[in-house]
């Protein structure tokens, strides 16, 4: 009996150990000098992402990474909850774009795993199928739609298994059948548009689909395509080789959309920076051979967002106002500096402005609320809407018509509900169109909510969001799993996740650090996480996860980090500076090799961000960014999963790889680093049972590393 228990003993040694003999990987050292700084990268190869050797290195990791978290227990119950979640909130809809009586919006029903396209019926209720995806090709998704301004044409912009190398199809909604055009490829987020008689649409084409190649994200063009016709013979609009006289930089994309009264052509420069040059022309020109465009706004003017109406032109900046201002001047003959202010800067920010037939509106935030209010263009009177508090956003239904509004409102424990509101009403009223027959549970009577200020390294004041079970031991024994992100600007704001909320089930507690880079406090909140100042955004993460332990919510072998994209940077610097502080960290498709990613696809639009490696003054900066380059051997770093979608352009699938390799052949604390490959993704995708199955997977493993009694593999 004592033998065979001890041969049971030997057996489950050799496989705890055979579990971390991780995939081959080779080093080959490639040292890179940045202006005298030598730094050595025995990873580069990895970067290859054509070679079968990498290629069969990524489907070794992939394996090794499924074989083990395959032996945590409950993975699926945790996917099924998720699944029951999504049922329990109903139908979910996305926002909804008016012509005449019906209504054009994409809908999940609760039991589905990707959305589809109908319309509505407001006189008679009727809702009805207009496209599914499926029927189109195998993984396609709908990434966006358009409806010509009579409503007989759709525009549908396509993707695959997670890609954001989109084509164009346009079908006729009186056939359901598409026309013959094709326009690809195109960048999922860029604008495309009919024009006003619904013979042509504008889009912005990229120079190739190749996603292996480093043109993929330059020398794009604003096309002119006319309906009917071969892409070929699309015109340009704007590009940096036709149009020499723009000083459009190679990664920069133009796109060109028009004025709600149809009156005039707008090109905007577009970039990861929220200031661009912009340009106009009147739209009658769309005939003219060339076009001659003006420019209205330059990057110094410092404003990120415009409305144009006749001769008005309405902006909003951060110039001489960090939490922004609503101005108005003429589009004819533009004076920014003199500029009457409408809405002035106040201690919260403005976050944004969109219009509607006679009115503006703009968001008014302080990072943990956001109300909405309107501005009667004749008369410039402001009235606040009266929606419930959180997070309030809003779209106007048809802009061009009336002002209707579609309003959505959200709070991190309160699903989002969409809200019909028009400004002549005065009254905001509970969507019957756009909301799911919701059935979950009571969230407020089972978890509180806390928003707290935490001092950072430097004495700033970082906002953190702290979800936790009520009556919880405050004794450092619970789970806590901390997130954040920190770049360009972007603010984590409350909103309601099905994903999350099974996490908060298992009894951890869930935390957001607002961190420098984003947008919580204005435009100096975002500088002060970019180029030589991006460490207070790691730091800012250190502080917050500090003050998770130091209040007994949770300790450190019990702290889960997480960053996701840009929040790569986060997480993978606040591991190497202080790795004994998380128990398990992951890094979502996470921007960690810094000084390699300028070299791939997206690398040159993230230069206004986080500075050049050409640049002698940036390269220092950018070192310090580094996470890839930071991690030492014989370190004891805590479990670590990062993840990747071989689909990414965003994020090219070396740089988390390489990430995860050299934590794997340094890490001295014996917990596991994997790399966890999914084929079916790119930086993200609408496929909800891609998205389930992924987190239940990642949520497996860290509750197994903090340990959750519910996760533990079964002893052998």
């Amino acid at each position: 009996m004592k033998n065979g228990l001890l041969t049971g003993c030997i057996l489950l040694s050799q496989v705890i150990f055979a579990q971390y003999n991780y995939p081959n990987t080779p080093e080959n050292p490639a040292t890179d000098d940045y202006f005298g700084t030598k730094i050595t990268d025995n990873y580069q190869w990895l970067e290859n992402l054509r070679s079968p050797e990498v290629q069969t290195w990524f489907k070794a990791q992939s394996d090794f990474s499924h074989n083990l978290i395959n032996t945590i227990p409950n993975r699926n119950a945790l996917y099924q909850r998720m699944k029951q979640v999504q049922e329990l909130g109903g139908d979910s809809y996305g926002y909804a774009k008016q012509r005449g009586n019906l209504y054009f919006y994409a809908k999940t029903k609760k039991n589905e795993k990707l959305s589809k396209l109908y319309t509505k019926d407001v006189s008679t209720g009727k809702e009805t199928l207009v496209f599914d995806p499926e029927t189109y090709k195998k993984d396609g998704q709908i990434t966006d739609f358009t409806v010509d301004s009579s409503g007989n044409k759709i525009a549908l912009l396509f993707s695959k298994s997670g890609s954001e190398i989109c084509e164009l199809r346009i079908l006729d909604l009186k056939t359901k059948k598409f026309l013959n055009d094709t326009l690809s490829p195109i960048w999922s987020e860029f604008n495309f548009e009919f024009t006003p008689d619904g013979q042509y649409i504008t889009y912005t084409k990229m120079s190739t689909g190749d996603p292996n190649s480093n043109m993929l994200l330059k020398e794009m063009k604003a096309m002119l395509h006319q309906i009917g016709t071969s892409q070929d013979k699309d015109v340009v609009l704007g590009s940096r080789e036709e149009y020499p006289e723009l000083n459009i930089l190679t990664e920069q994309f133009p796109e060109v959309s028009f004025t709600s009264d149809y009156q005039t052509m707008i090109l905007r420069i577009g970039s990861t920076k929220s200031e661009n040059p912009v340009f106009y022309a009147p739209i009658s020109s769309l005939k003219d051979k060339k076009i001659k465009w003006k420019q209205i706004i330059k990057p110094s003017d410092e404003i990120v967002q415009t409305f144009i109406s006749g001769d008005q032109l309405f902006f909003l900046t951060h110039k001489n106002a960090p939490n922004y201002k609503v101005g108005l001047t003429s589009l004819s003959n533009p004076d920014f500096d003199h500029a009457k202010v409408i809405v002035p800067e106040s201690s919260s920010v403005i976050t944004s402005i969109h219009s509607s037939k006679n009115y503006l509106f703009y968001s008014l935030s302080n990072g943990i609320t956001q109300d909405k209010y309107q501005i009667d263009r004749k008369t410039l009177a402001i009235n606040k809407i009266p929606l419930p508090d959180g997070i309030n956003n809003s779209i106007a239904l048809n802009a061009r018509e009336n002002d209707n509004l579609q309003c959505y409102n959200s709070n991190w424990l309160t699903p989002g509900t969409f809200y019909d509101y028009n400004p002549e009403s005065g009254k905001a009223v509970k969507s019957k169109y756009f909301n799911g027959n919701s059935n979950y549970p009571d969230y407020n009577a089972l978890y509180e909510v806390k928003e707290v200020e935490v001092k950072s390294h430097d004495g700033a004041i970082v906002p953190l969001s702290i979800i936790y079970p009520k009556n919880m031991k405050m004794d450092g024994s619970t789970p806590a799993y901390i997130t954040g992100y920190g770049g360009y600007g972007i603010s984590y704001t409350p909103r309601f996740s099905n994903r999350l909320s099974v996490l908060l089930e298992q009894g951890v507690v869930l935390a957001v650090a607002h961190v420098r880079g984003g947008g919580e406090k204005g435009d100096k909140w975002h500088r002060d996480g970019m180029k030589a100042k991006k460490p207070n955004t790691w730091k800012d993460f250190i502080a917050c996860s500090e003050y998770l332990v130091n209040q007994k919510y949770t300790s450190p072998s019990k702290l889960i980090g997480n960053g996701a994209s840009m929040g790569g940077v986060l997480i993978g610097r606040a591991i190497t500076e202080r790795p004994d502080l998380y128990g398990v960290a992951i890094a979502e498709v996470g921007m960690t090799n810094i000084l390699r990613s300028q070299n791939s696809a997206n690398g040159d639009n993230q230069i206004p961000e986080v500075g050049n490696i050409k640049n002698s003054e940036d390269i220092k900066h950018l070192i310090e960014m580094d996470a890839q380059s930071k991690v030492k051997k014989g370190v004891k770093y805590p479990a670590v999963l990062v993840s990747t979608g071989m689909n990414d352009s965003r994020i090219t699938p070396w740089e988390p790889a390489k990430f995860a390799a050299v934590l794997q052949n340094s890490t001295s604390s014996g917990k596991p680093v994997l790399l966890y490959v999914n084929y079916e993704n790119g930086h993200f995708t609408s496929d909800l049972d891609v998205v389930f199955k992924e987190y239940s997977d990642i949520f497996a493993f860290a509750l197994w590393q903090v340990g959750h009694p519910k996760f533990q593999p079964a002893k052998k």
